[in-house]
């Protein structure tokens, strides 16, 4: 049977059409639809607002479904008007491909085949960064949204900004903060927060200069891709990350995820012990409020162990706190002298409040600092203990 004809039962079978949002790309429009035409003619067109021959070139496309933008409003509301247009007609999955001509329709096979093997799961075509053609401003995006989105989900890809995916549309959240080129990258990080698969298959590009338009405005709308990041790391490292490694312990219980991440992990022992002094150091230091996003971020950024040192800077815990404070006034107590410290009597002035909250904040780095230590040397010496005695009962 021919593939494109196979592709076309399966597209039908799987409910899956296909979404091209639009803009100003009169010139390889029309191309771009009569590829897709030889696979499917479940097609959604969002056109944008164009200002060119769009208008007149769709016309000559009845049967296909079009939504008309009466202005241009960005590529993230056209593809969220075509996700909720494809909802309503009763679409299951929708692959965009971009209207600039750069995409093959002869790579939707490739989406099918990856859709049946994975299950629901969100597809990003991953182009050829490096072959000849590509713009350098492109390249460098690319590597730049990749870092940040490994650095909000903890999930590795090749290409993030490339226009041509399958998403599951029952899947993907259904509401969004953005609404123009960004919109591409909150769909797969918030997607990924849900526990979606998120893949890179690899496709075909073209970049001919000669009709290609590009309408990325590298000021504007790097600015609101960086501003985009800036939010989801802060929802990453106060909410999401500590969300994850909770759901871990509760699903798994205390006991088997301290088994798990830490005497079982795959990371060095010296590692992990790290991991723990950190955690340890950041839930006593006065860092109240921020502990959770920073001993993430600090893990994250000397690459530790994130679920380890999480899990020991709740050391600070209610029952332990007035121990933290007063041990942390009494070490202050050595470097700062007051005759009337804070929480010791019952003269509390303002003074007083000024001499025990230094002593306080001093003291309480040096317990971090000493607590820190402590608990990673007695960790490191028993997973050493750890494995001494498994290694003997194995001979």
């Amino acid at each position: 049977m021919d593939i494109a004809v196979r592709t076309m039962e399966d597209l039908i079978r799987l409910k899956v059409c296909i979404i091209i949002p639009t803009y100003n790309n009169s010139k390889t429009l029309r191309r771009v639809i009569d590829a897709v035409l030889q696979y499917s003619s479940a097609i959604i067109i969002v056109n944008d607002g164009s200002t060119d021959d769009t208008p007149t070139i769709l016309k000559n496309y009845p049967r296909l479904v079009q939504i008309h933008h009466p202005q241009n409003s960005g590529k993230g509301l056209a593809l969220r008007n075509g996700f909720k247009k494809a909802i309503e007609m009763g679409y299951h999955y929708a692959i965009t491909i971009d209207s600039d001509g750069q995409h093959f329709a002869s790579d939707i096979p490739s989406f099918i085949q990856s859709l049946q093997e994975e299950g629901s799961s969100l597809f990003i075509g991953s182009r050829n960064m490096t072959q000849e053609g590509v713009p350098k401003k492109s390249s460098f995006g690319n590597k730049f949204s990749n870092f940040w989105f490994w650095f909000e989900t903890g999930k590795r890809l090749e290409d993030t900004q490339s226009g041509y995916r399958l998403y599951p549309l029952q899947l993907i959240p259904k509401k969004y903060f953005t609404n123009k080129f960004e919109f591409e990258i909150e769909v797969i990080v918030r997607s990924a927060w849900r526990g979606i698969l998120v893949k890179n298959i690899p496709i075909k590009v073209l970049y001919d200069p000669a009709e290609r338009v590009s309408h990325f405005r590298p000021f504007i709308d790097f600015t609101r891709i960086s501003i985009l990041n800036t939010v989801l790391v802060f929802i990453a490292l106060l909410y999401i990350k500590p969300r994850d490694i909770l759901l871990q312990i509760k699903k798994k219980g205390l006991r088997a995820f301290f088994l798990e991440n830490v005497l079982r992990s795959e990371d060095a022992d010296f590692k992990k012990a790290c991991s723990i002094a950190l955690g340890v150091f950041v839930g006593i230091a006065p860092f109240w409020g921020f502990q959770s996003v920073l001993v993430l971020f600090l893990a994250h950024v000397l690459k530790l162990n994130k679920a380890i040192a999480f899990a020991f800077s709740n050391v600070s815990i209610p029952p332990f706190i007035p121990l933290i404070i007063y041990g942390s006034l009494l070490l202050g107590r050595c470097f700062i002298h007051s005759d009337k410290p804070l929480f010791l009597n019952n003269s509390i002035t303002f003074g007083a409040i000024g001499d025990s909250l230094a002593q306080y904040i001093v003291g309480s780095f040096l317990l971090a600092t000493l607590m820190g230590l402590l608990f990673g040397v007695v960790g490191y010496v028993l997973m050493l203990g750890a494995k001494t005695m498994k290694s003997k009962n194995y001979e």
